[in-house]
Protein backbone atom coordinates (compact mmCIF):
# COMPACT_ATOMS: atom_id res chain seq x y z
CA UNK A 1 0.00 0.00 0.00
CA UNK A 2 1.50 3.06 -0.71
CA UNK A 3 1.49 6.48 1.76
CA UNK A 4 -0.99 8.59 1.60
CA UNK A 5 -0.65 12.25 -0.32
CA UNK A 6 -1.85 15.69 -0.32
CA UNK A 7 -1.63 18.50 2.24
CA UNK A 8 -1.09 17.44 5.71
CA UNK A 9 -3.80 17.64 8.19
CA UNK A 10 -4.51 21.18 9.84
CA UNK A 11 -4.21 21.29 13.75
CA UNK A 12 -6.98 24.00 13.42
CA UNK A 13 -8.77 22.80 10.70
CA UNK A 14 -11.65 26.02 9.28
CA UNK A 15 -14.67 23.87 8.08
CA UNK A 16 -16.94 27.04 8.79
CA UNK A 17 -18.17 28.96 5.70
CA UNK A 18 -19.03 32.96 6.13
CA UNK A 19 -20.34 34.92 3.60
CA UNK A 20 -20.42 38.72 3.79
CA UNK A 21 -21.78 41.68 2.15
CA UNK A 22 -19.51 44.74 2.09
CA UNK A 23 -20.25 48.24 0.84
CA UNK A 24 -17.13 49.75 -1.61
CA UNK A 25 -15.96 51.78 1.00
CA UNK A 26 -15.49 49.37 3.80
CA UNK A 27 -14.17 46.72 1.20
CA UNK A 28 -11.70 49.80 -0.15
CA UNK A 29 -10.72 50.02 4.05
CA UNK A 30 -10.13 46.05 4.84
CA UNK A 31 -7.93 46.16 1.63
CA UNK A 32 -5.87 48.79 2.59
CA UNK A 33 -5.43 47.42 6.09
CA UNK A 34 -5.08 43.81 4.87
CA UNK A 35 -1.98 45.64 2.20
CA UNK A 36 -0.44 47.52 5.20
CA UNK A 37 0.19 44.84 7.42
CA UNK A 38 1.22 42.30 4.84
CA UNK A 39 -1.72 39.93 5.09
CA UNK A 40 -5.13 38.73 3.09
CA UNK A 41 -8.17 39.48 3.41
CA UNK A 42 -9.43 36.99 5.96
CA UNK A 43 -6.05 37.00 8.37
CA UNK A 44 -7.14 40.76 8.78
CA UNK A 45 -11.02 39.59 9.87
CA UNK A 46 -9.41 37.31 11.92
CA UNK A 47 -7.11 39.74 13.62
CA UNK A 48 -9.94 42.33 13.68
CA UNK A 49 -12.07 39.53 15.55
CA UNK A 50 -9.50 38.45 18.43
CA UNK A 51 -8.89 42.59 18.83
CA UNK A 52 -12.81 42.86 19.15
CA UNK A 53 -12.80 40.33 21.28
CA UNK A 54 -10.26 40.62 23.73
CA UNK A 55 -11.15 44.48 24.03
CA UNK A 56 -14.29 42.64 25.35
CA UNK A 57 -12.77 40.68 27.98
CA UNK A 58 -10.85 43.52 29.15
CA UNK A 59 -14.33 45.45 30.13
CA UNK A 60 -15.42 42.69 32.10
Amino acid sequence: MSPRTGRPKSENPKTTQLAVRLDDETLKQLDEVAEKNSETRVQTIRRGIKVLHSDLEKKK
